[in-house]
């Protein structure tokens, strides 16, 4: 047995699925655990941005937890099982990797990624459009990258980094425009177009757009709590000037500009 704690693992998920095993497990669906496998996931791209390995450890297994207890419960359903899983993942990992399992030859990173996309779309031969299979429940900002990666492939790119620019510039206009108007629907319709040419903006510029945000957040809640420990009175009483000179400070206390 090369994987002892492996199969124990499907074991006991087994067995908590069972008559004799655990109410809430048998309860469960494939729709009532998908907040848990949203949650579980970022839990883990946590771990991996704190750099906590034994977190990370730790995560890892809430998400293979998730991936064993879906396996289980189609299993239950006469659907699948998590050995199916494994081989089909198996298959197409092989099937991706000519340059390794196959004759290949590569002479780059680009071009392994070339290779994978094109086997892709073989696998894939049911989708009729290139925008087809982007997950529906990723975020916003992640489905606006890869959309835009997407069709930058097929040639449908803009011409330089200035006139990406100039677009956000000219949306920025059309915002104001609805601004002046009182146009709710228009505004966020406008606001809709910033962020998609800026999402696209960063891509040209090789800037993962998500993790950029990601690090805005986390720099701002780190000096927003400096603010917190720092201030000298309720926020409600400070004025516009006073929250200003308190977030400068705060910034320069953080050290992190």
């Amino acid at each position: 047995m090369k994987y002892p704690n492996l199969e124990k693992l499907v074991d006991i998920i087994a067995v908590l699925r069972s008559e004799n095993g655990c109410s809430w497990d048998r309860e469960q669906t494939h729709r009532s655990l998908r907040p848990n496998m949203l949650e579980e996931a970022y839990e883990a791209v946590d771990a991996i941005d704190d750099g906590d390995i034994n977190n990370l450890r730790e995560e890892l297994g809430d998400v293979l937890l998730q991936v064993v207890l879906h396996s289980q419960i189609a299993k239950d359903n006469g659907e699948f099982d998590i050995e199916d899983v494994a081989e089909e993942l198996s298959k197409k990992l092989i099937h991706r990797h000519p340059h390794v399992f196959g004759h290949a030859k590569v002479e780059s990173t680009q071009e392994i990624l070339d290779n994978w996309d094109k086997l892709k779309k073989e696998e894939k031969t049911y989708r009729k459009s290139i925008l087809d299979g982007i997950s529906k429940s990723q975020s916003a900002l992640m489905s606006a990258q890869k959309i835009s990666k997407k069709v930058v492939k097929a040639g449908f790119e803009w011409d330089s980094a200035e006139s990406l620019k100039e677009c956000i510039k000219s949306e920025y206009n059309e915002f104001e425009e609805a601004v002046k108007l009182d146009n709710k629907d228009k505004m966020e319709d406008e606001m809709g177009d910033i962020l998609f040419a800026t999402v696209n903006l960063a891509r040209w510029y090789k800037i993962d757009a998500e993790q950029a945000l990601l690090r805005a957040n986390k720099k701002f809640t780190k000096r927003f709590k400096k603010m917190e420990e720092i201030k000298e009175k309720n926020f409600e009483e400070y004025t516009y000037e006073e929250f200003n000179n308190l977030w400068k400070r705060a910034k320069i206390l953080v050290g992190d500009e």
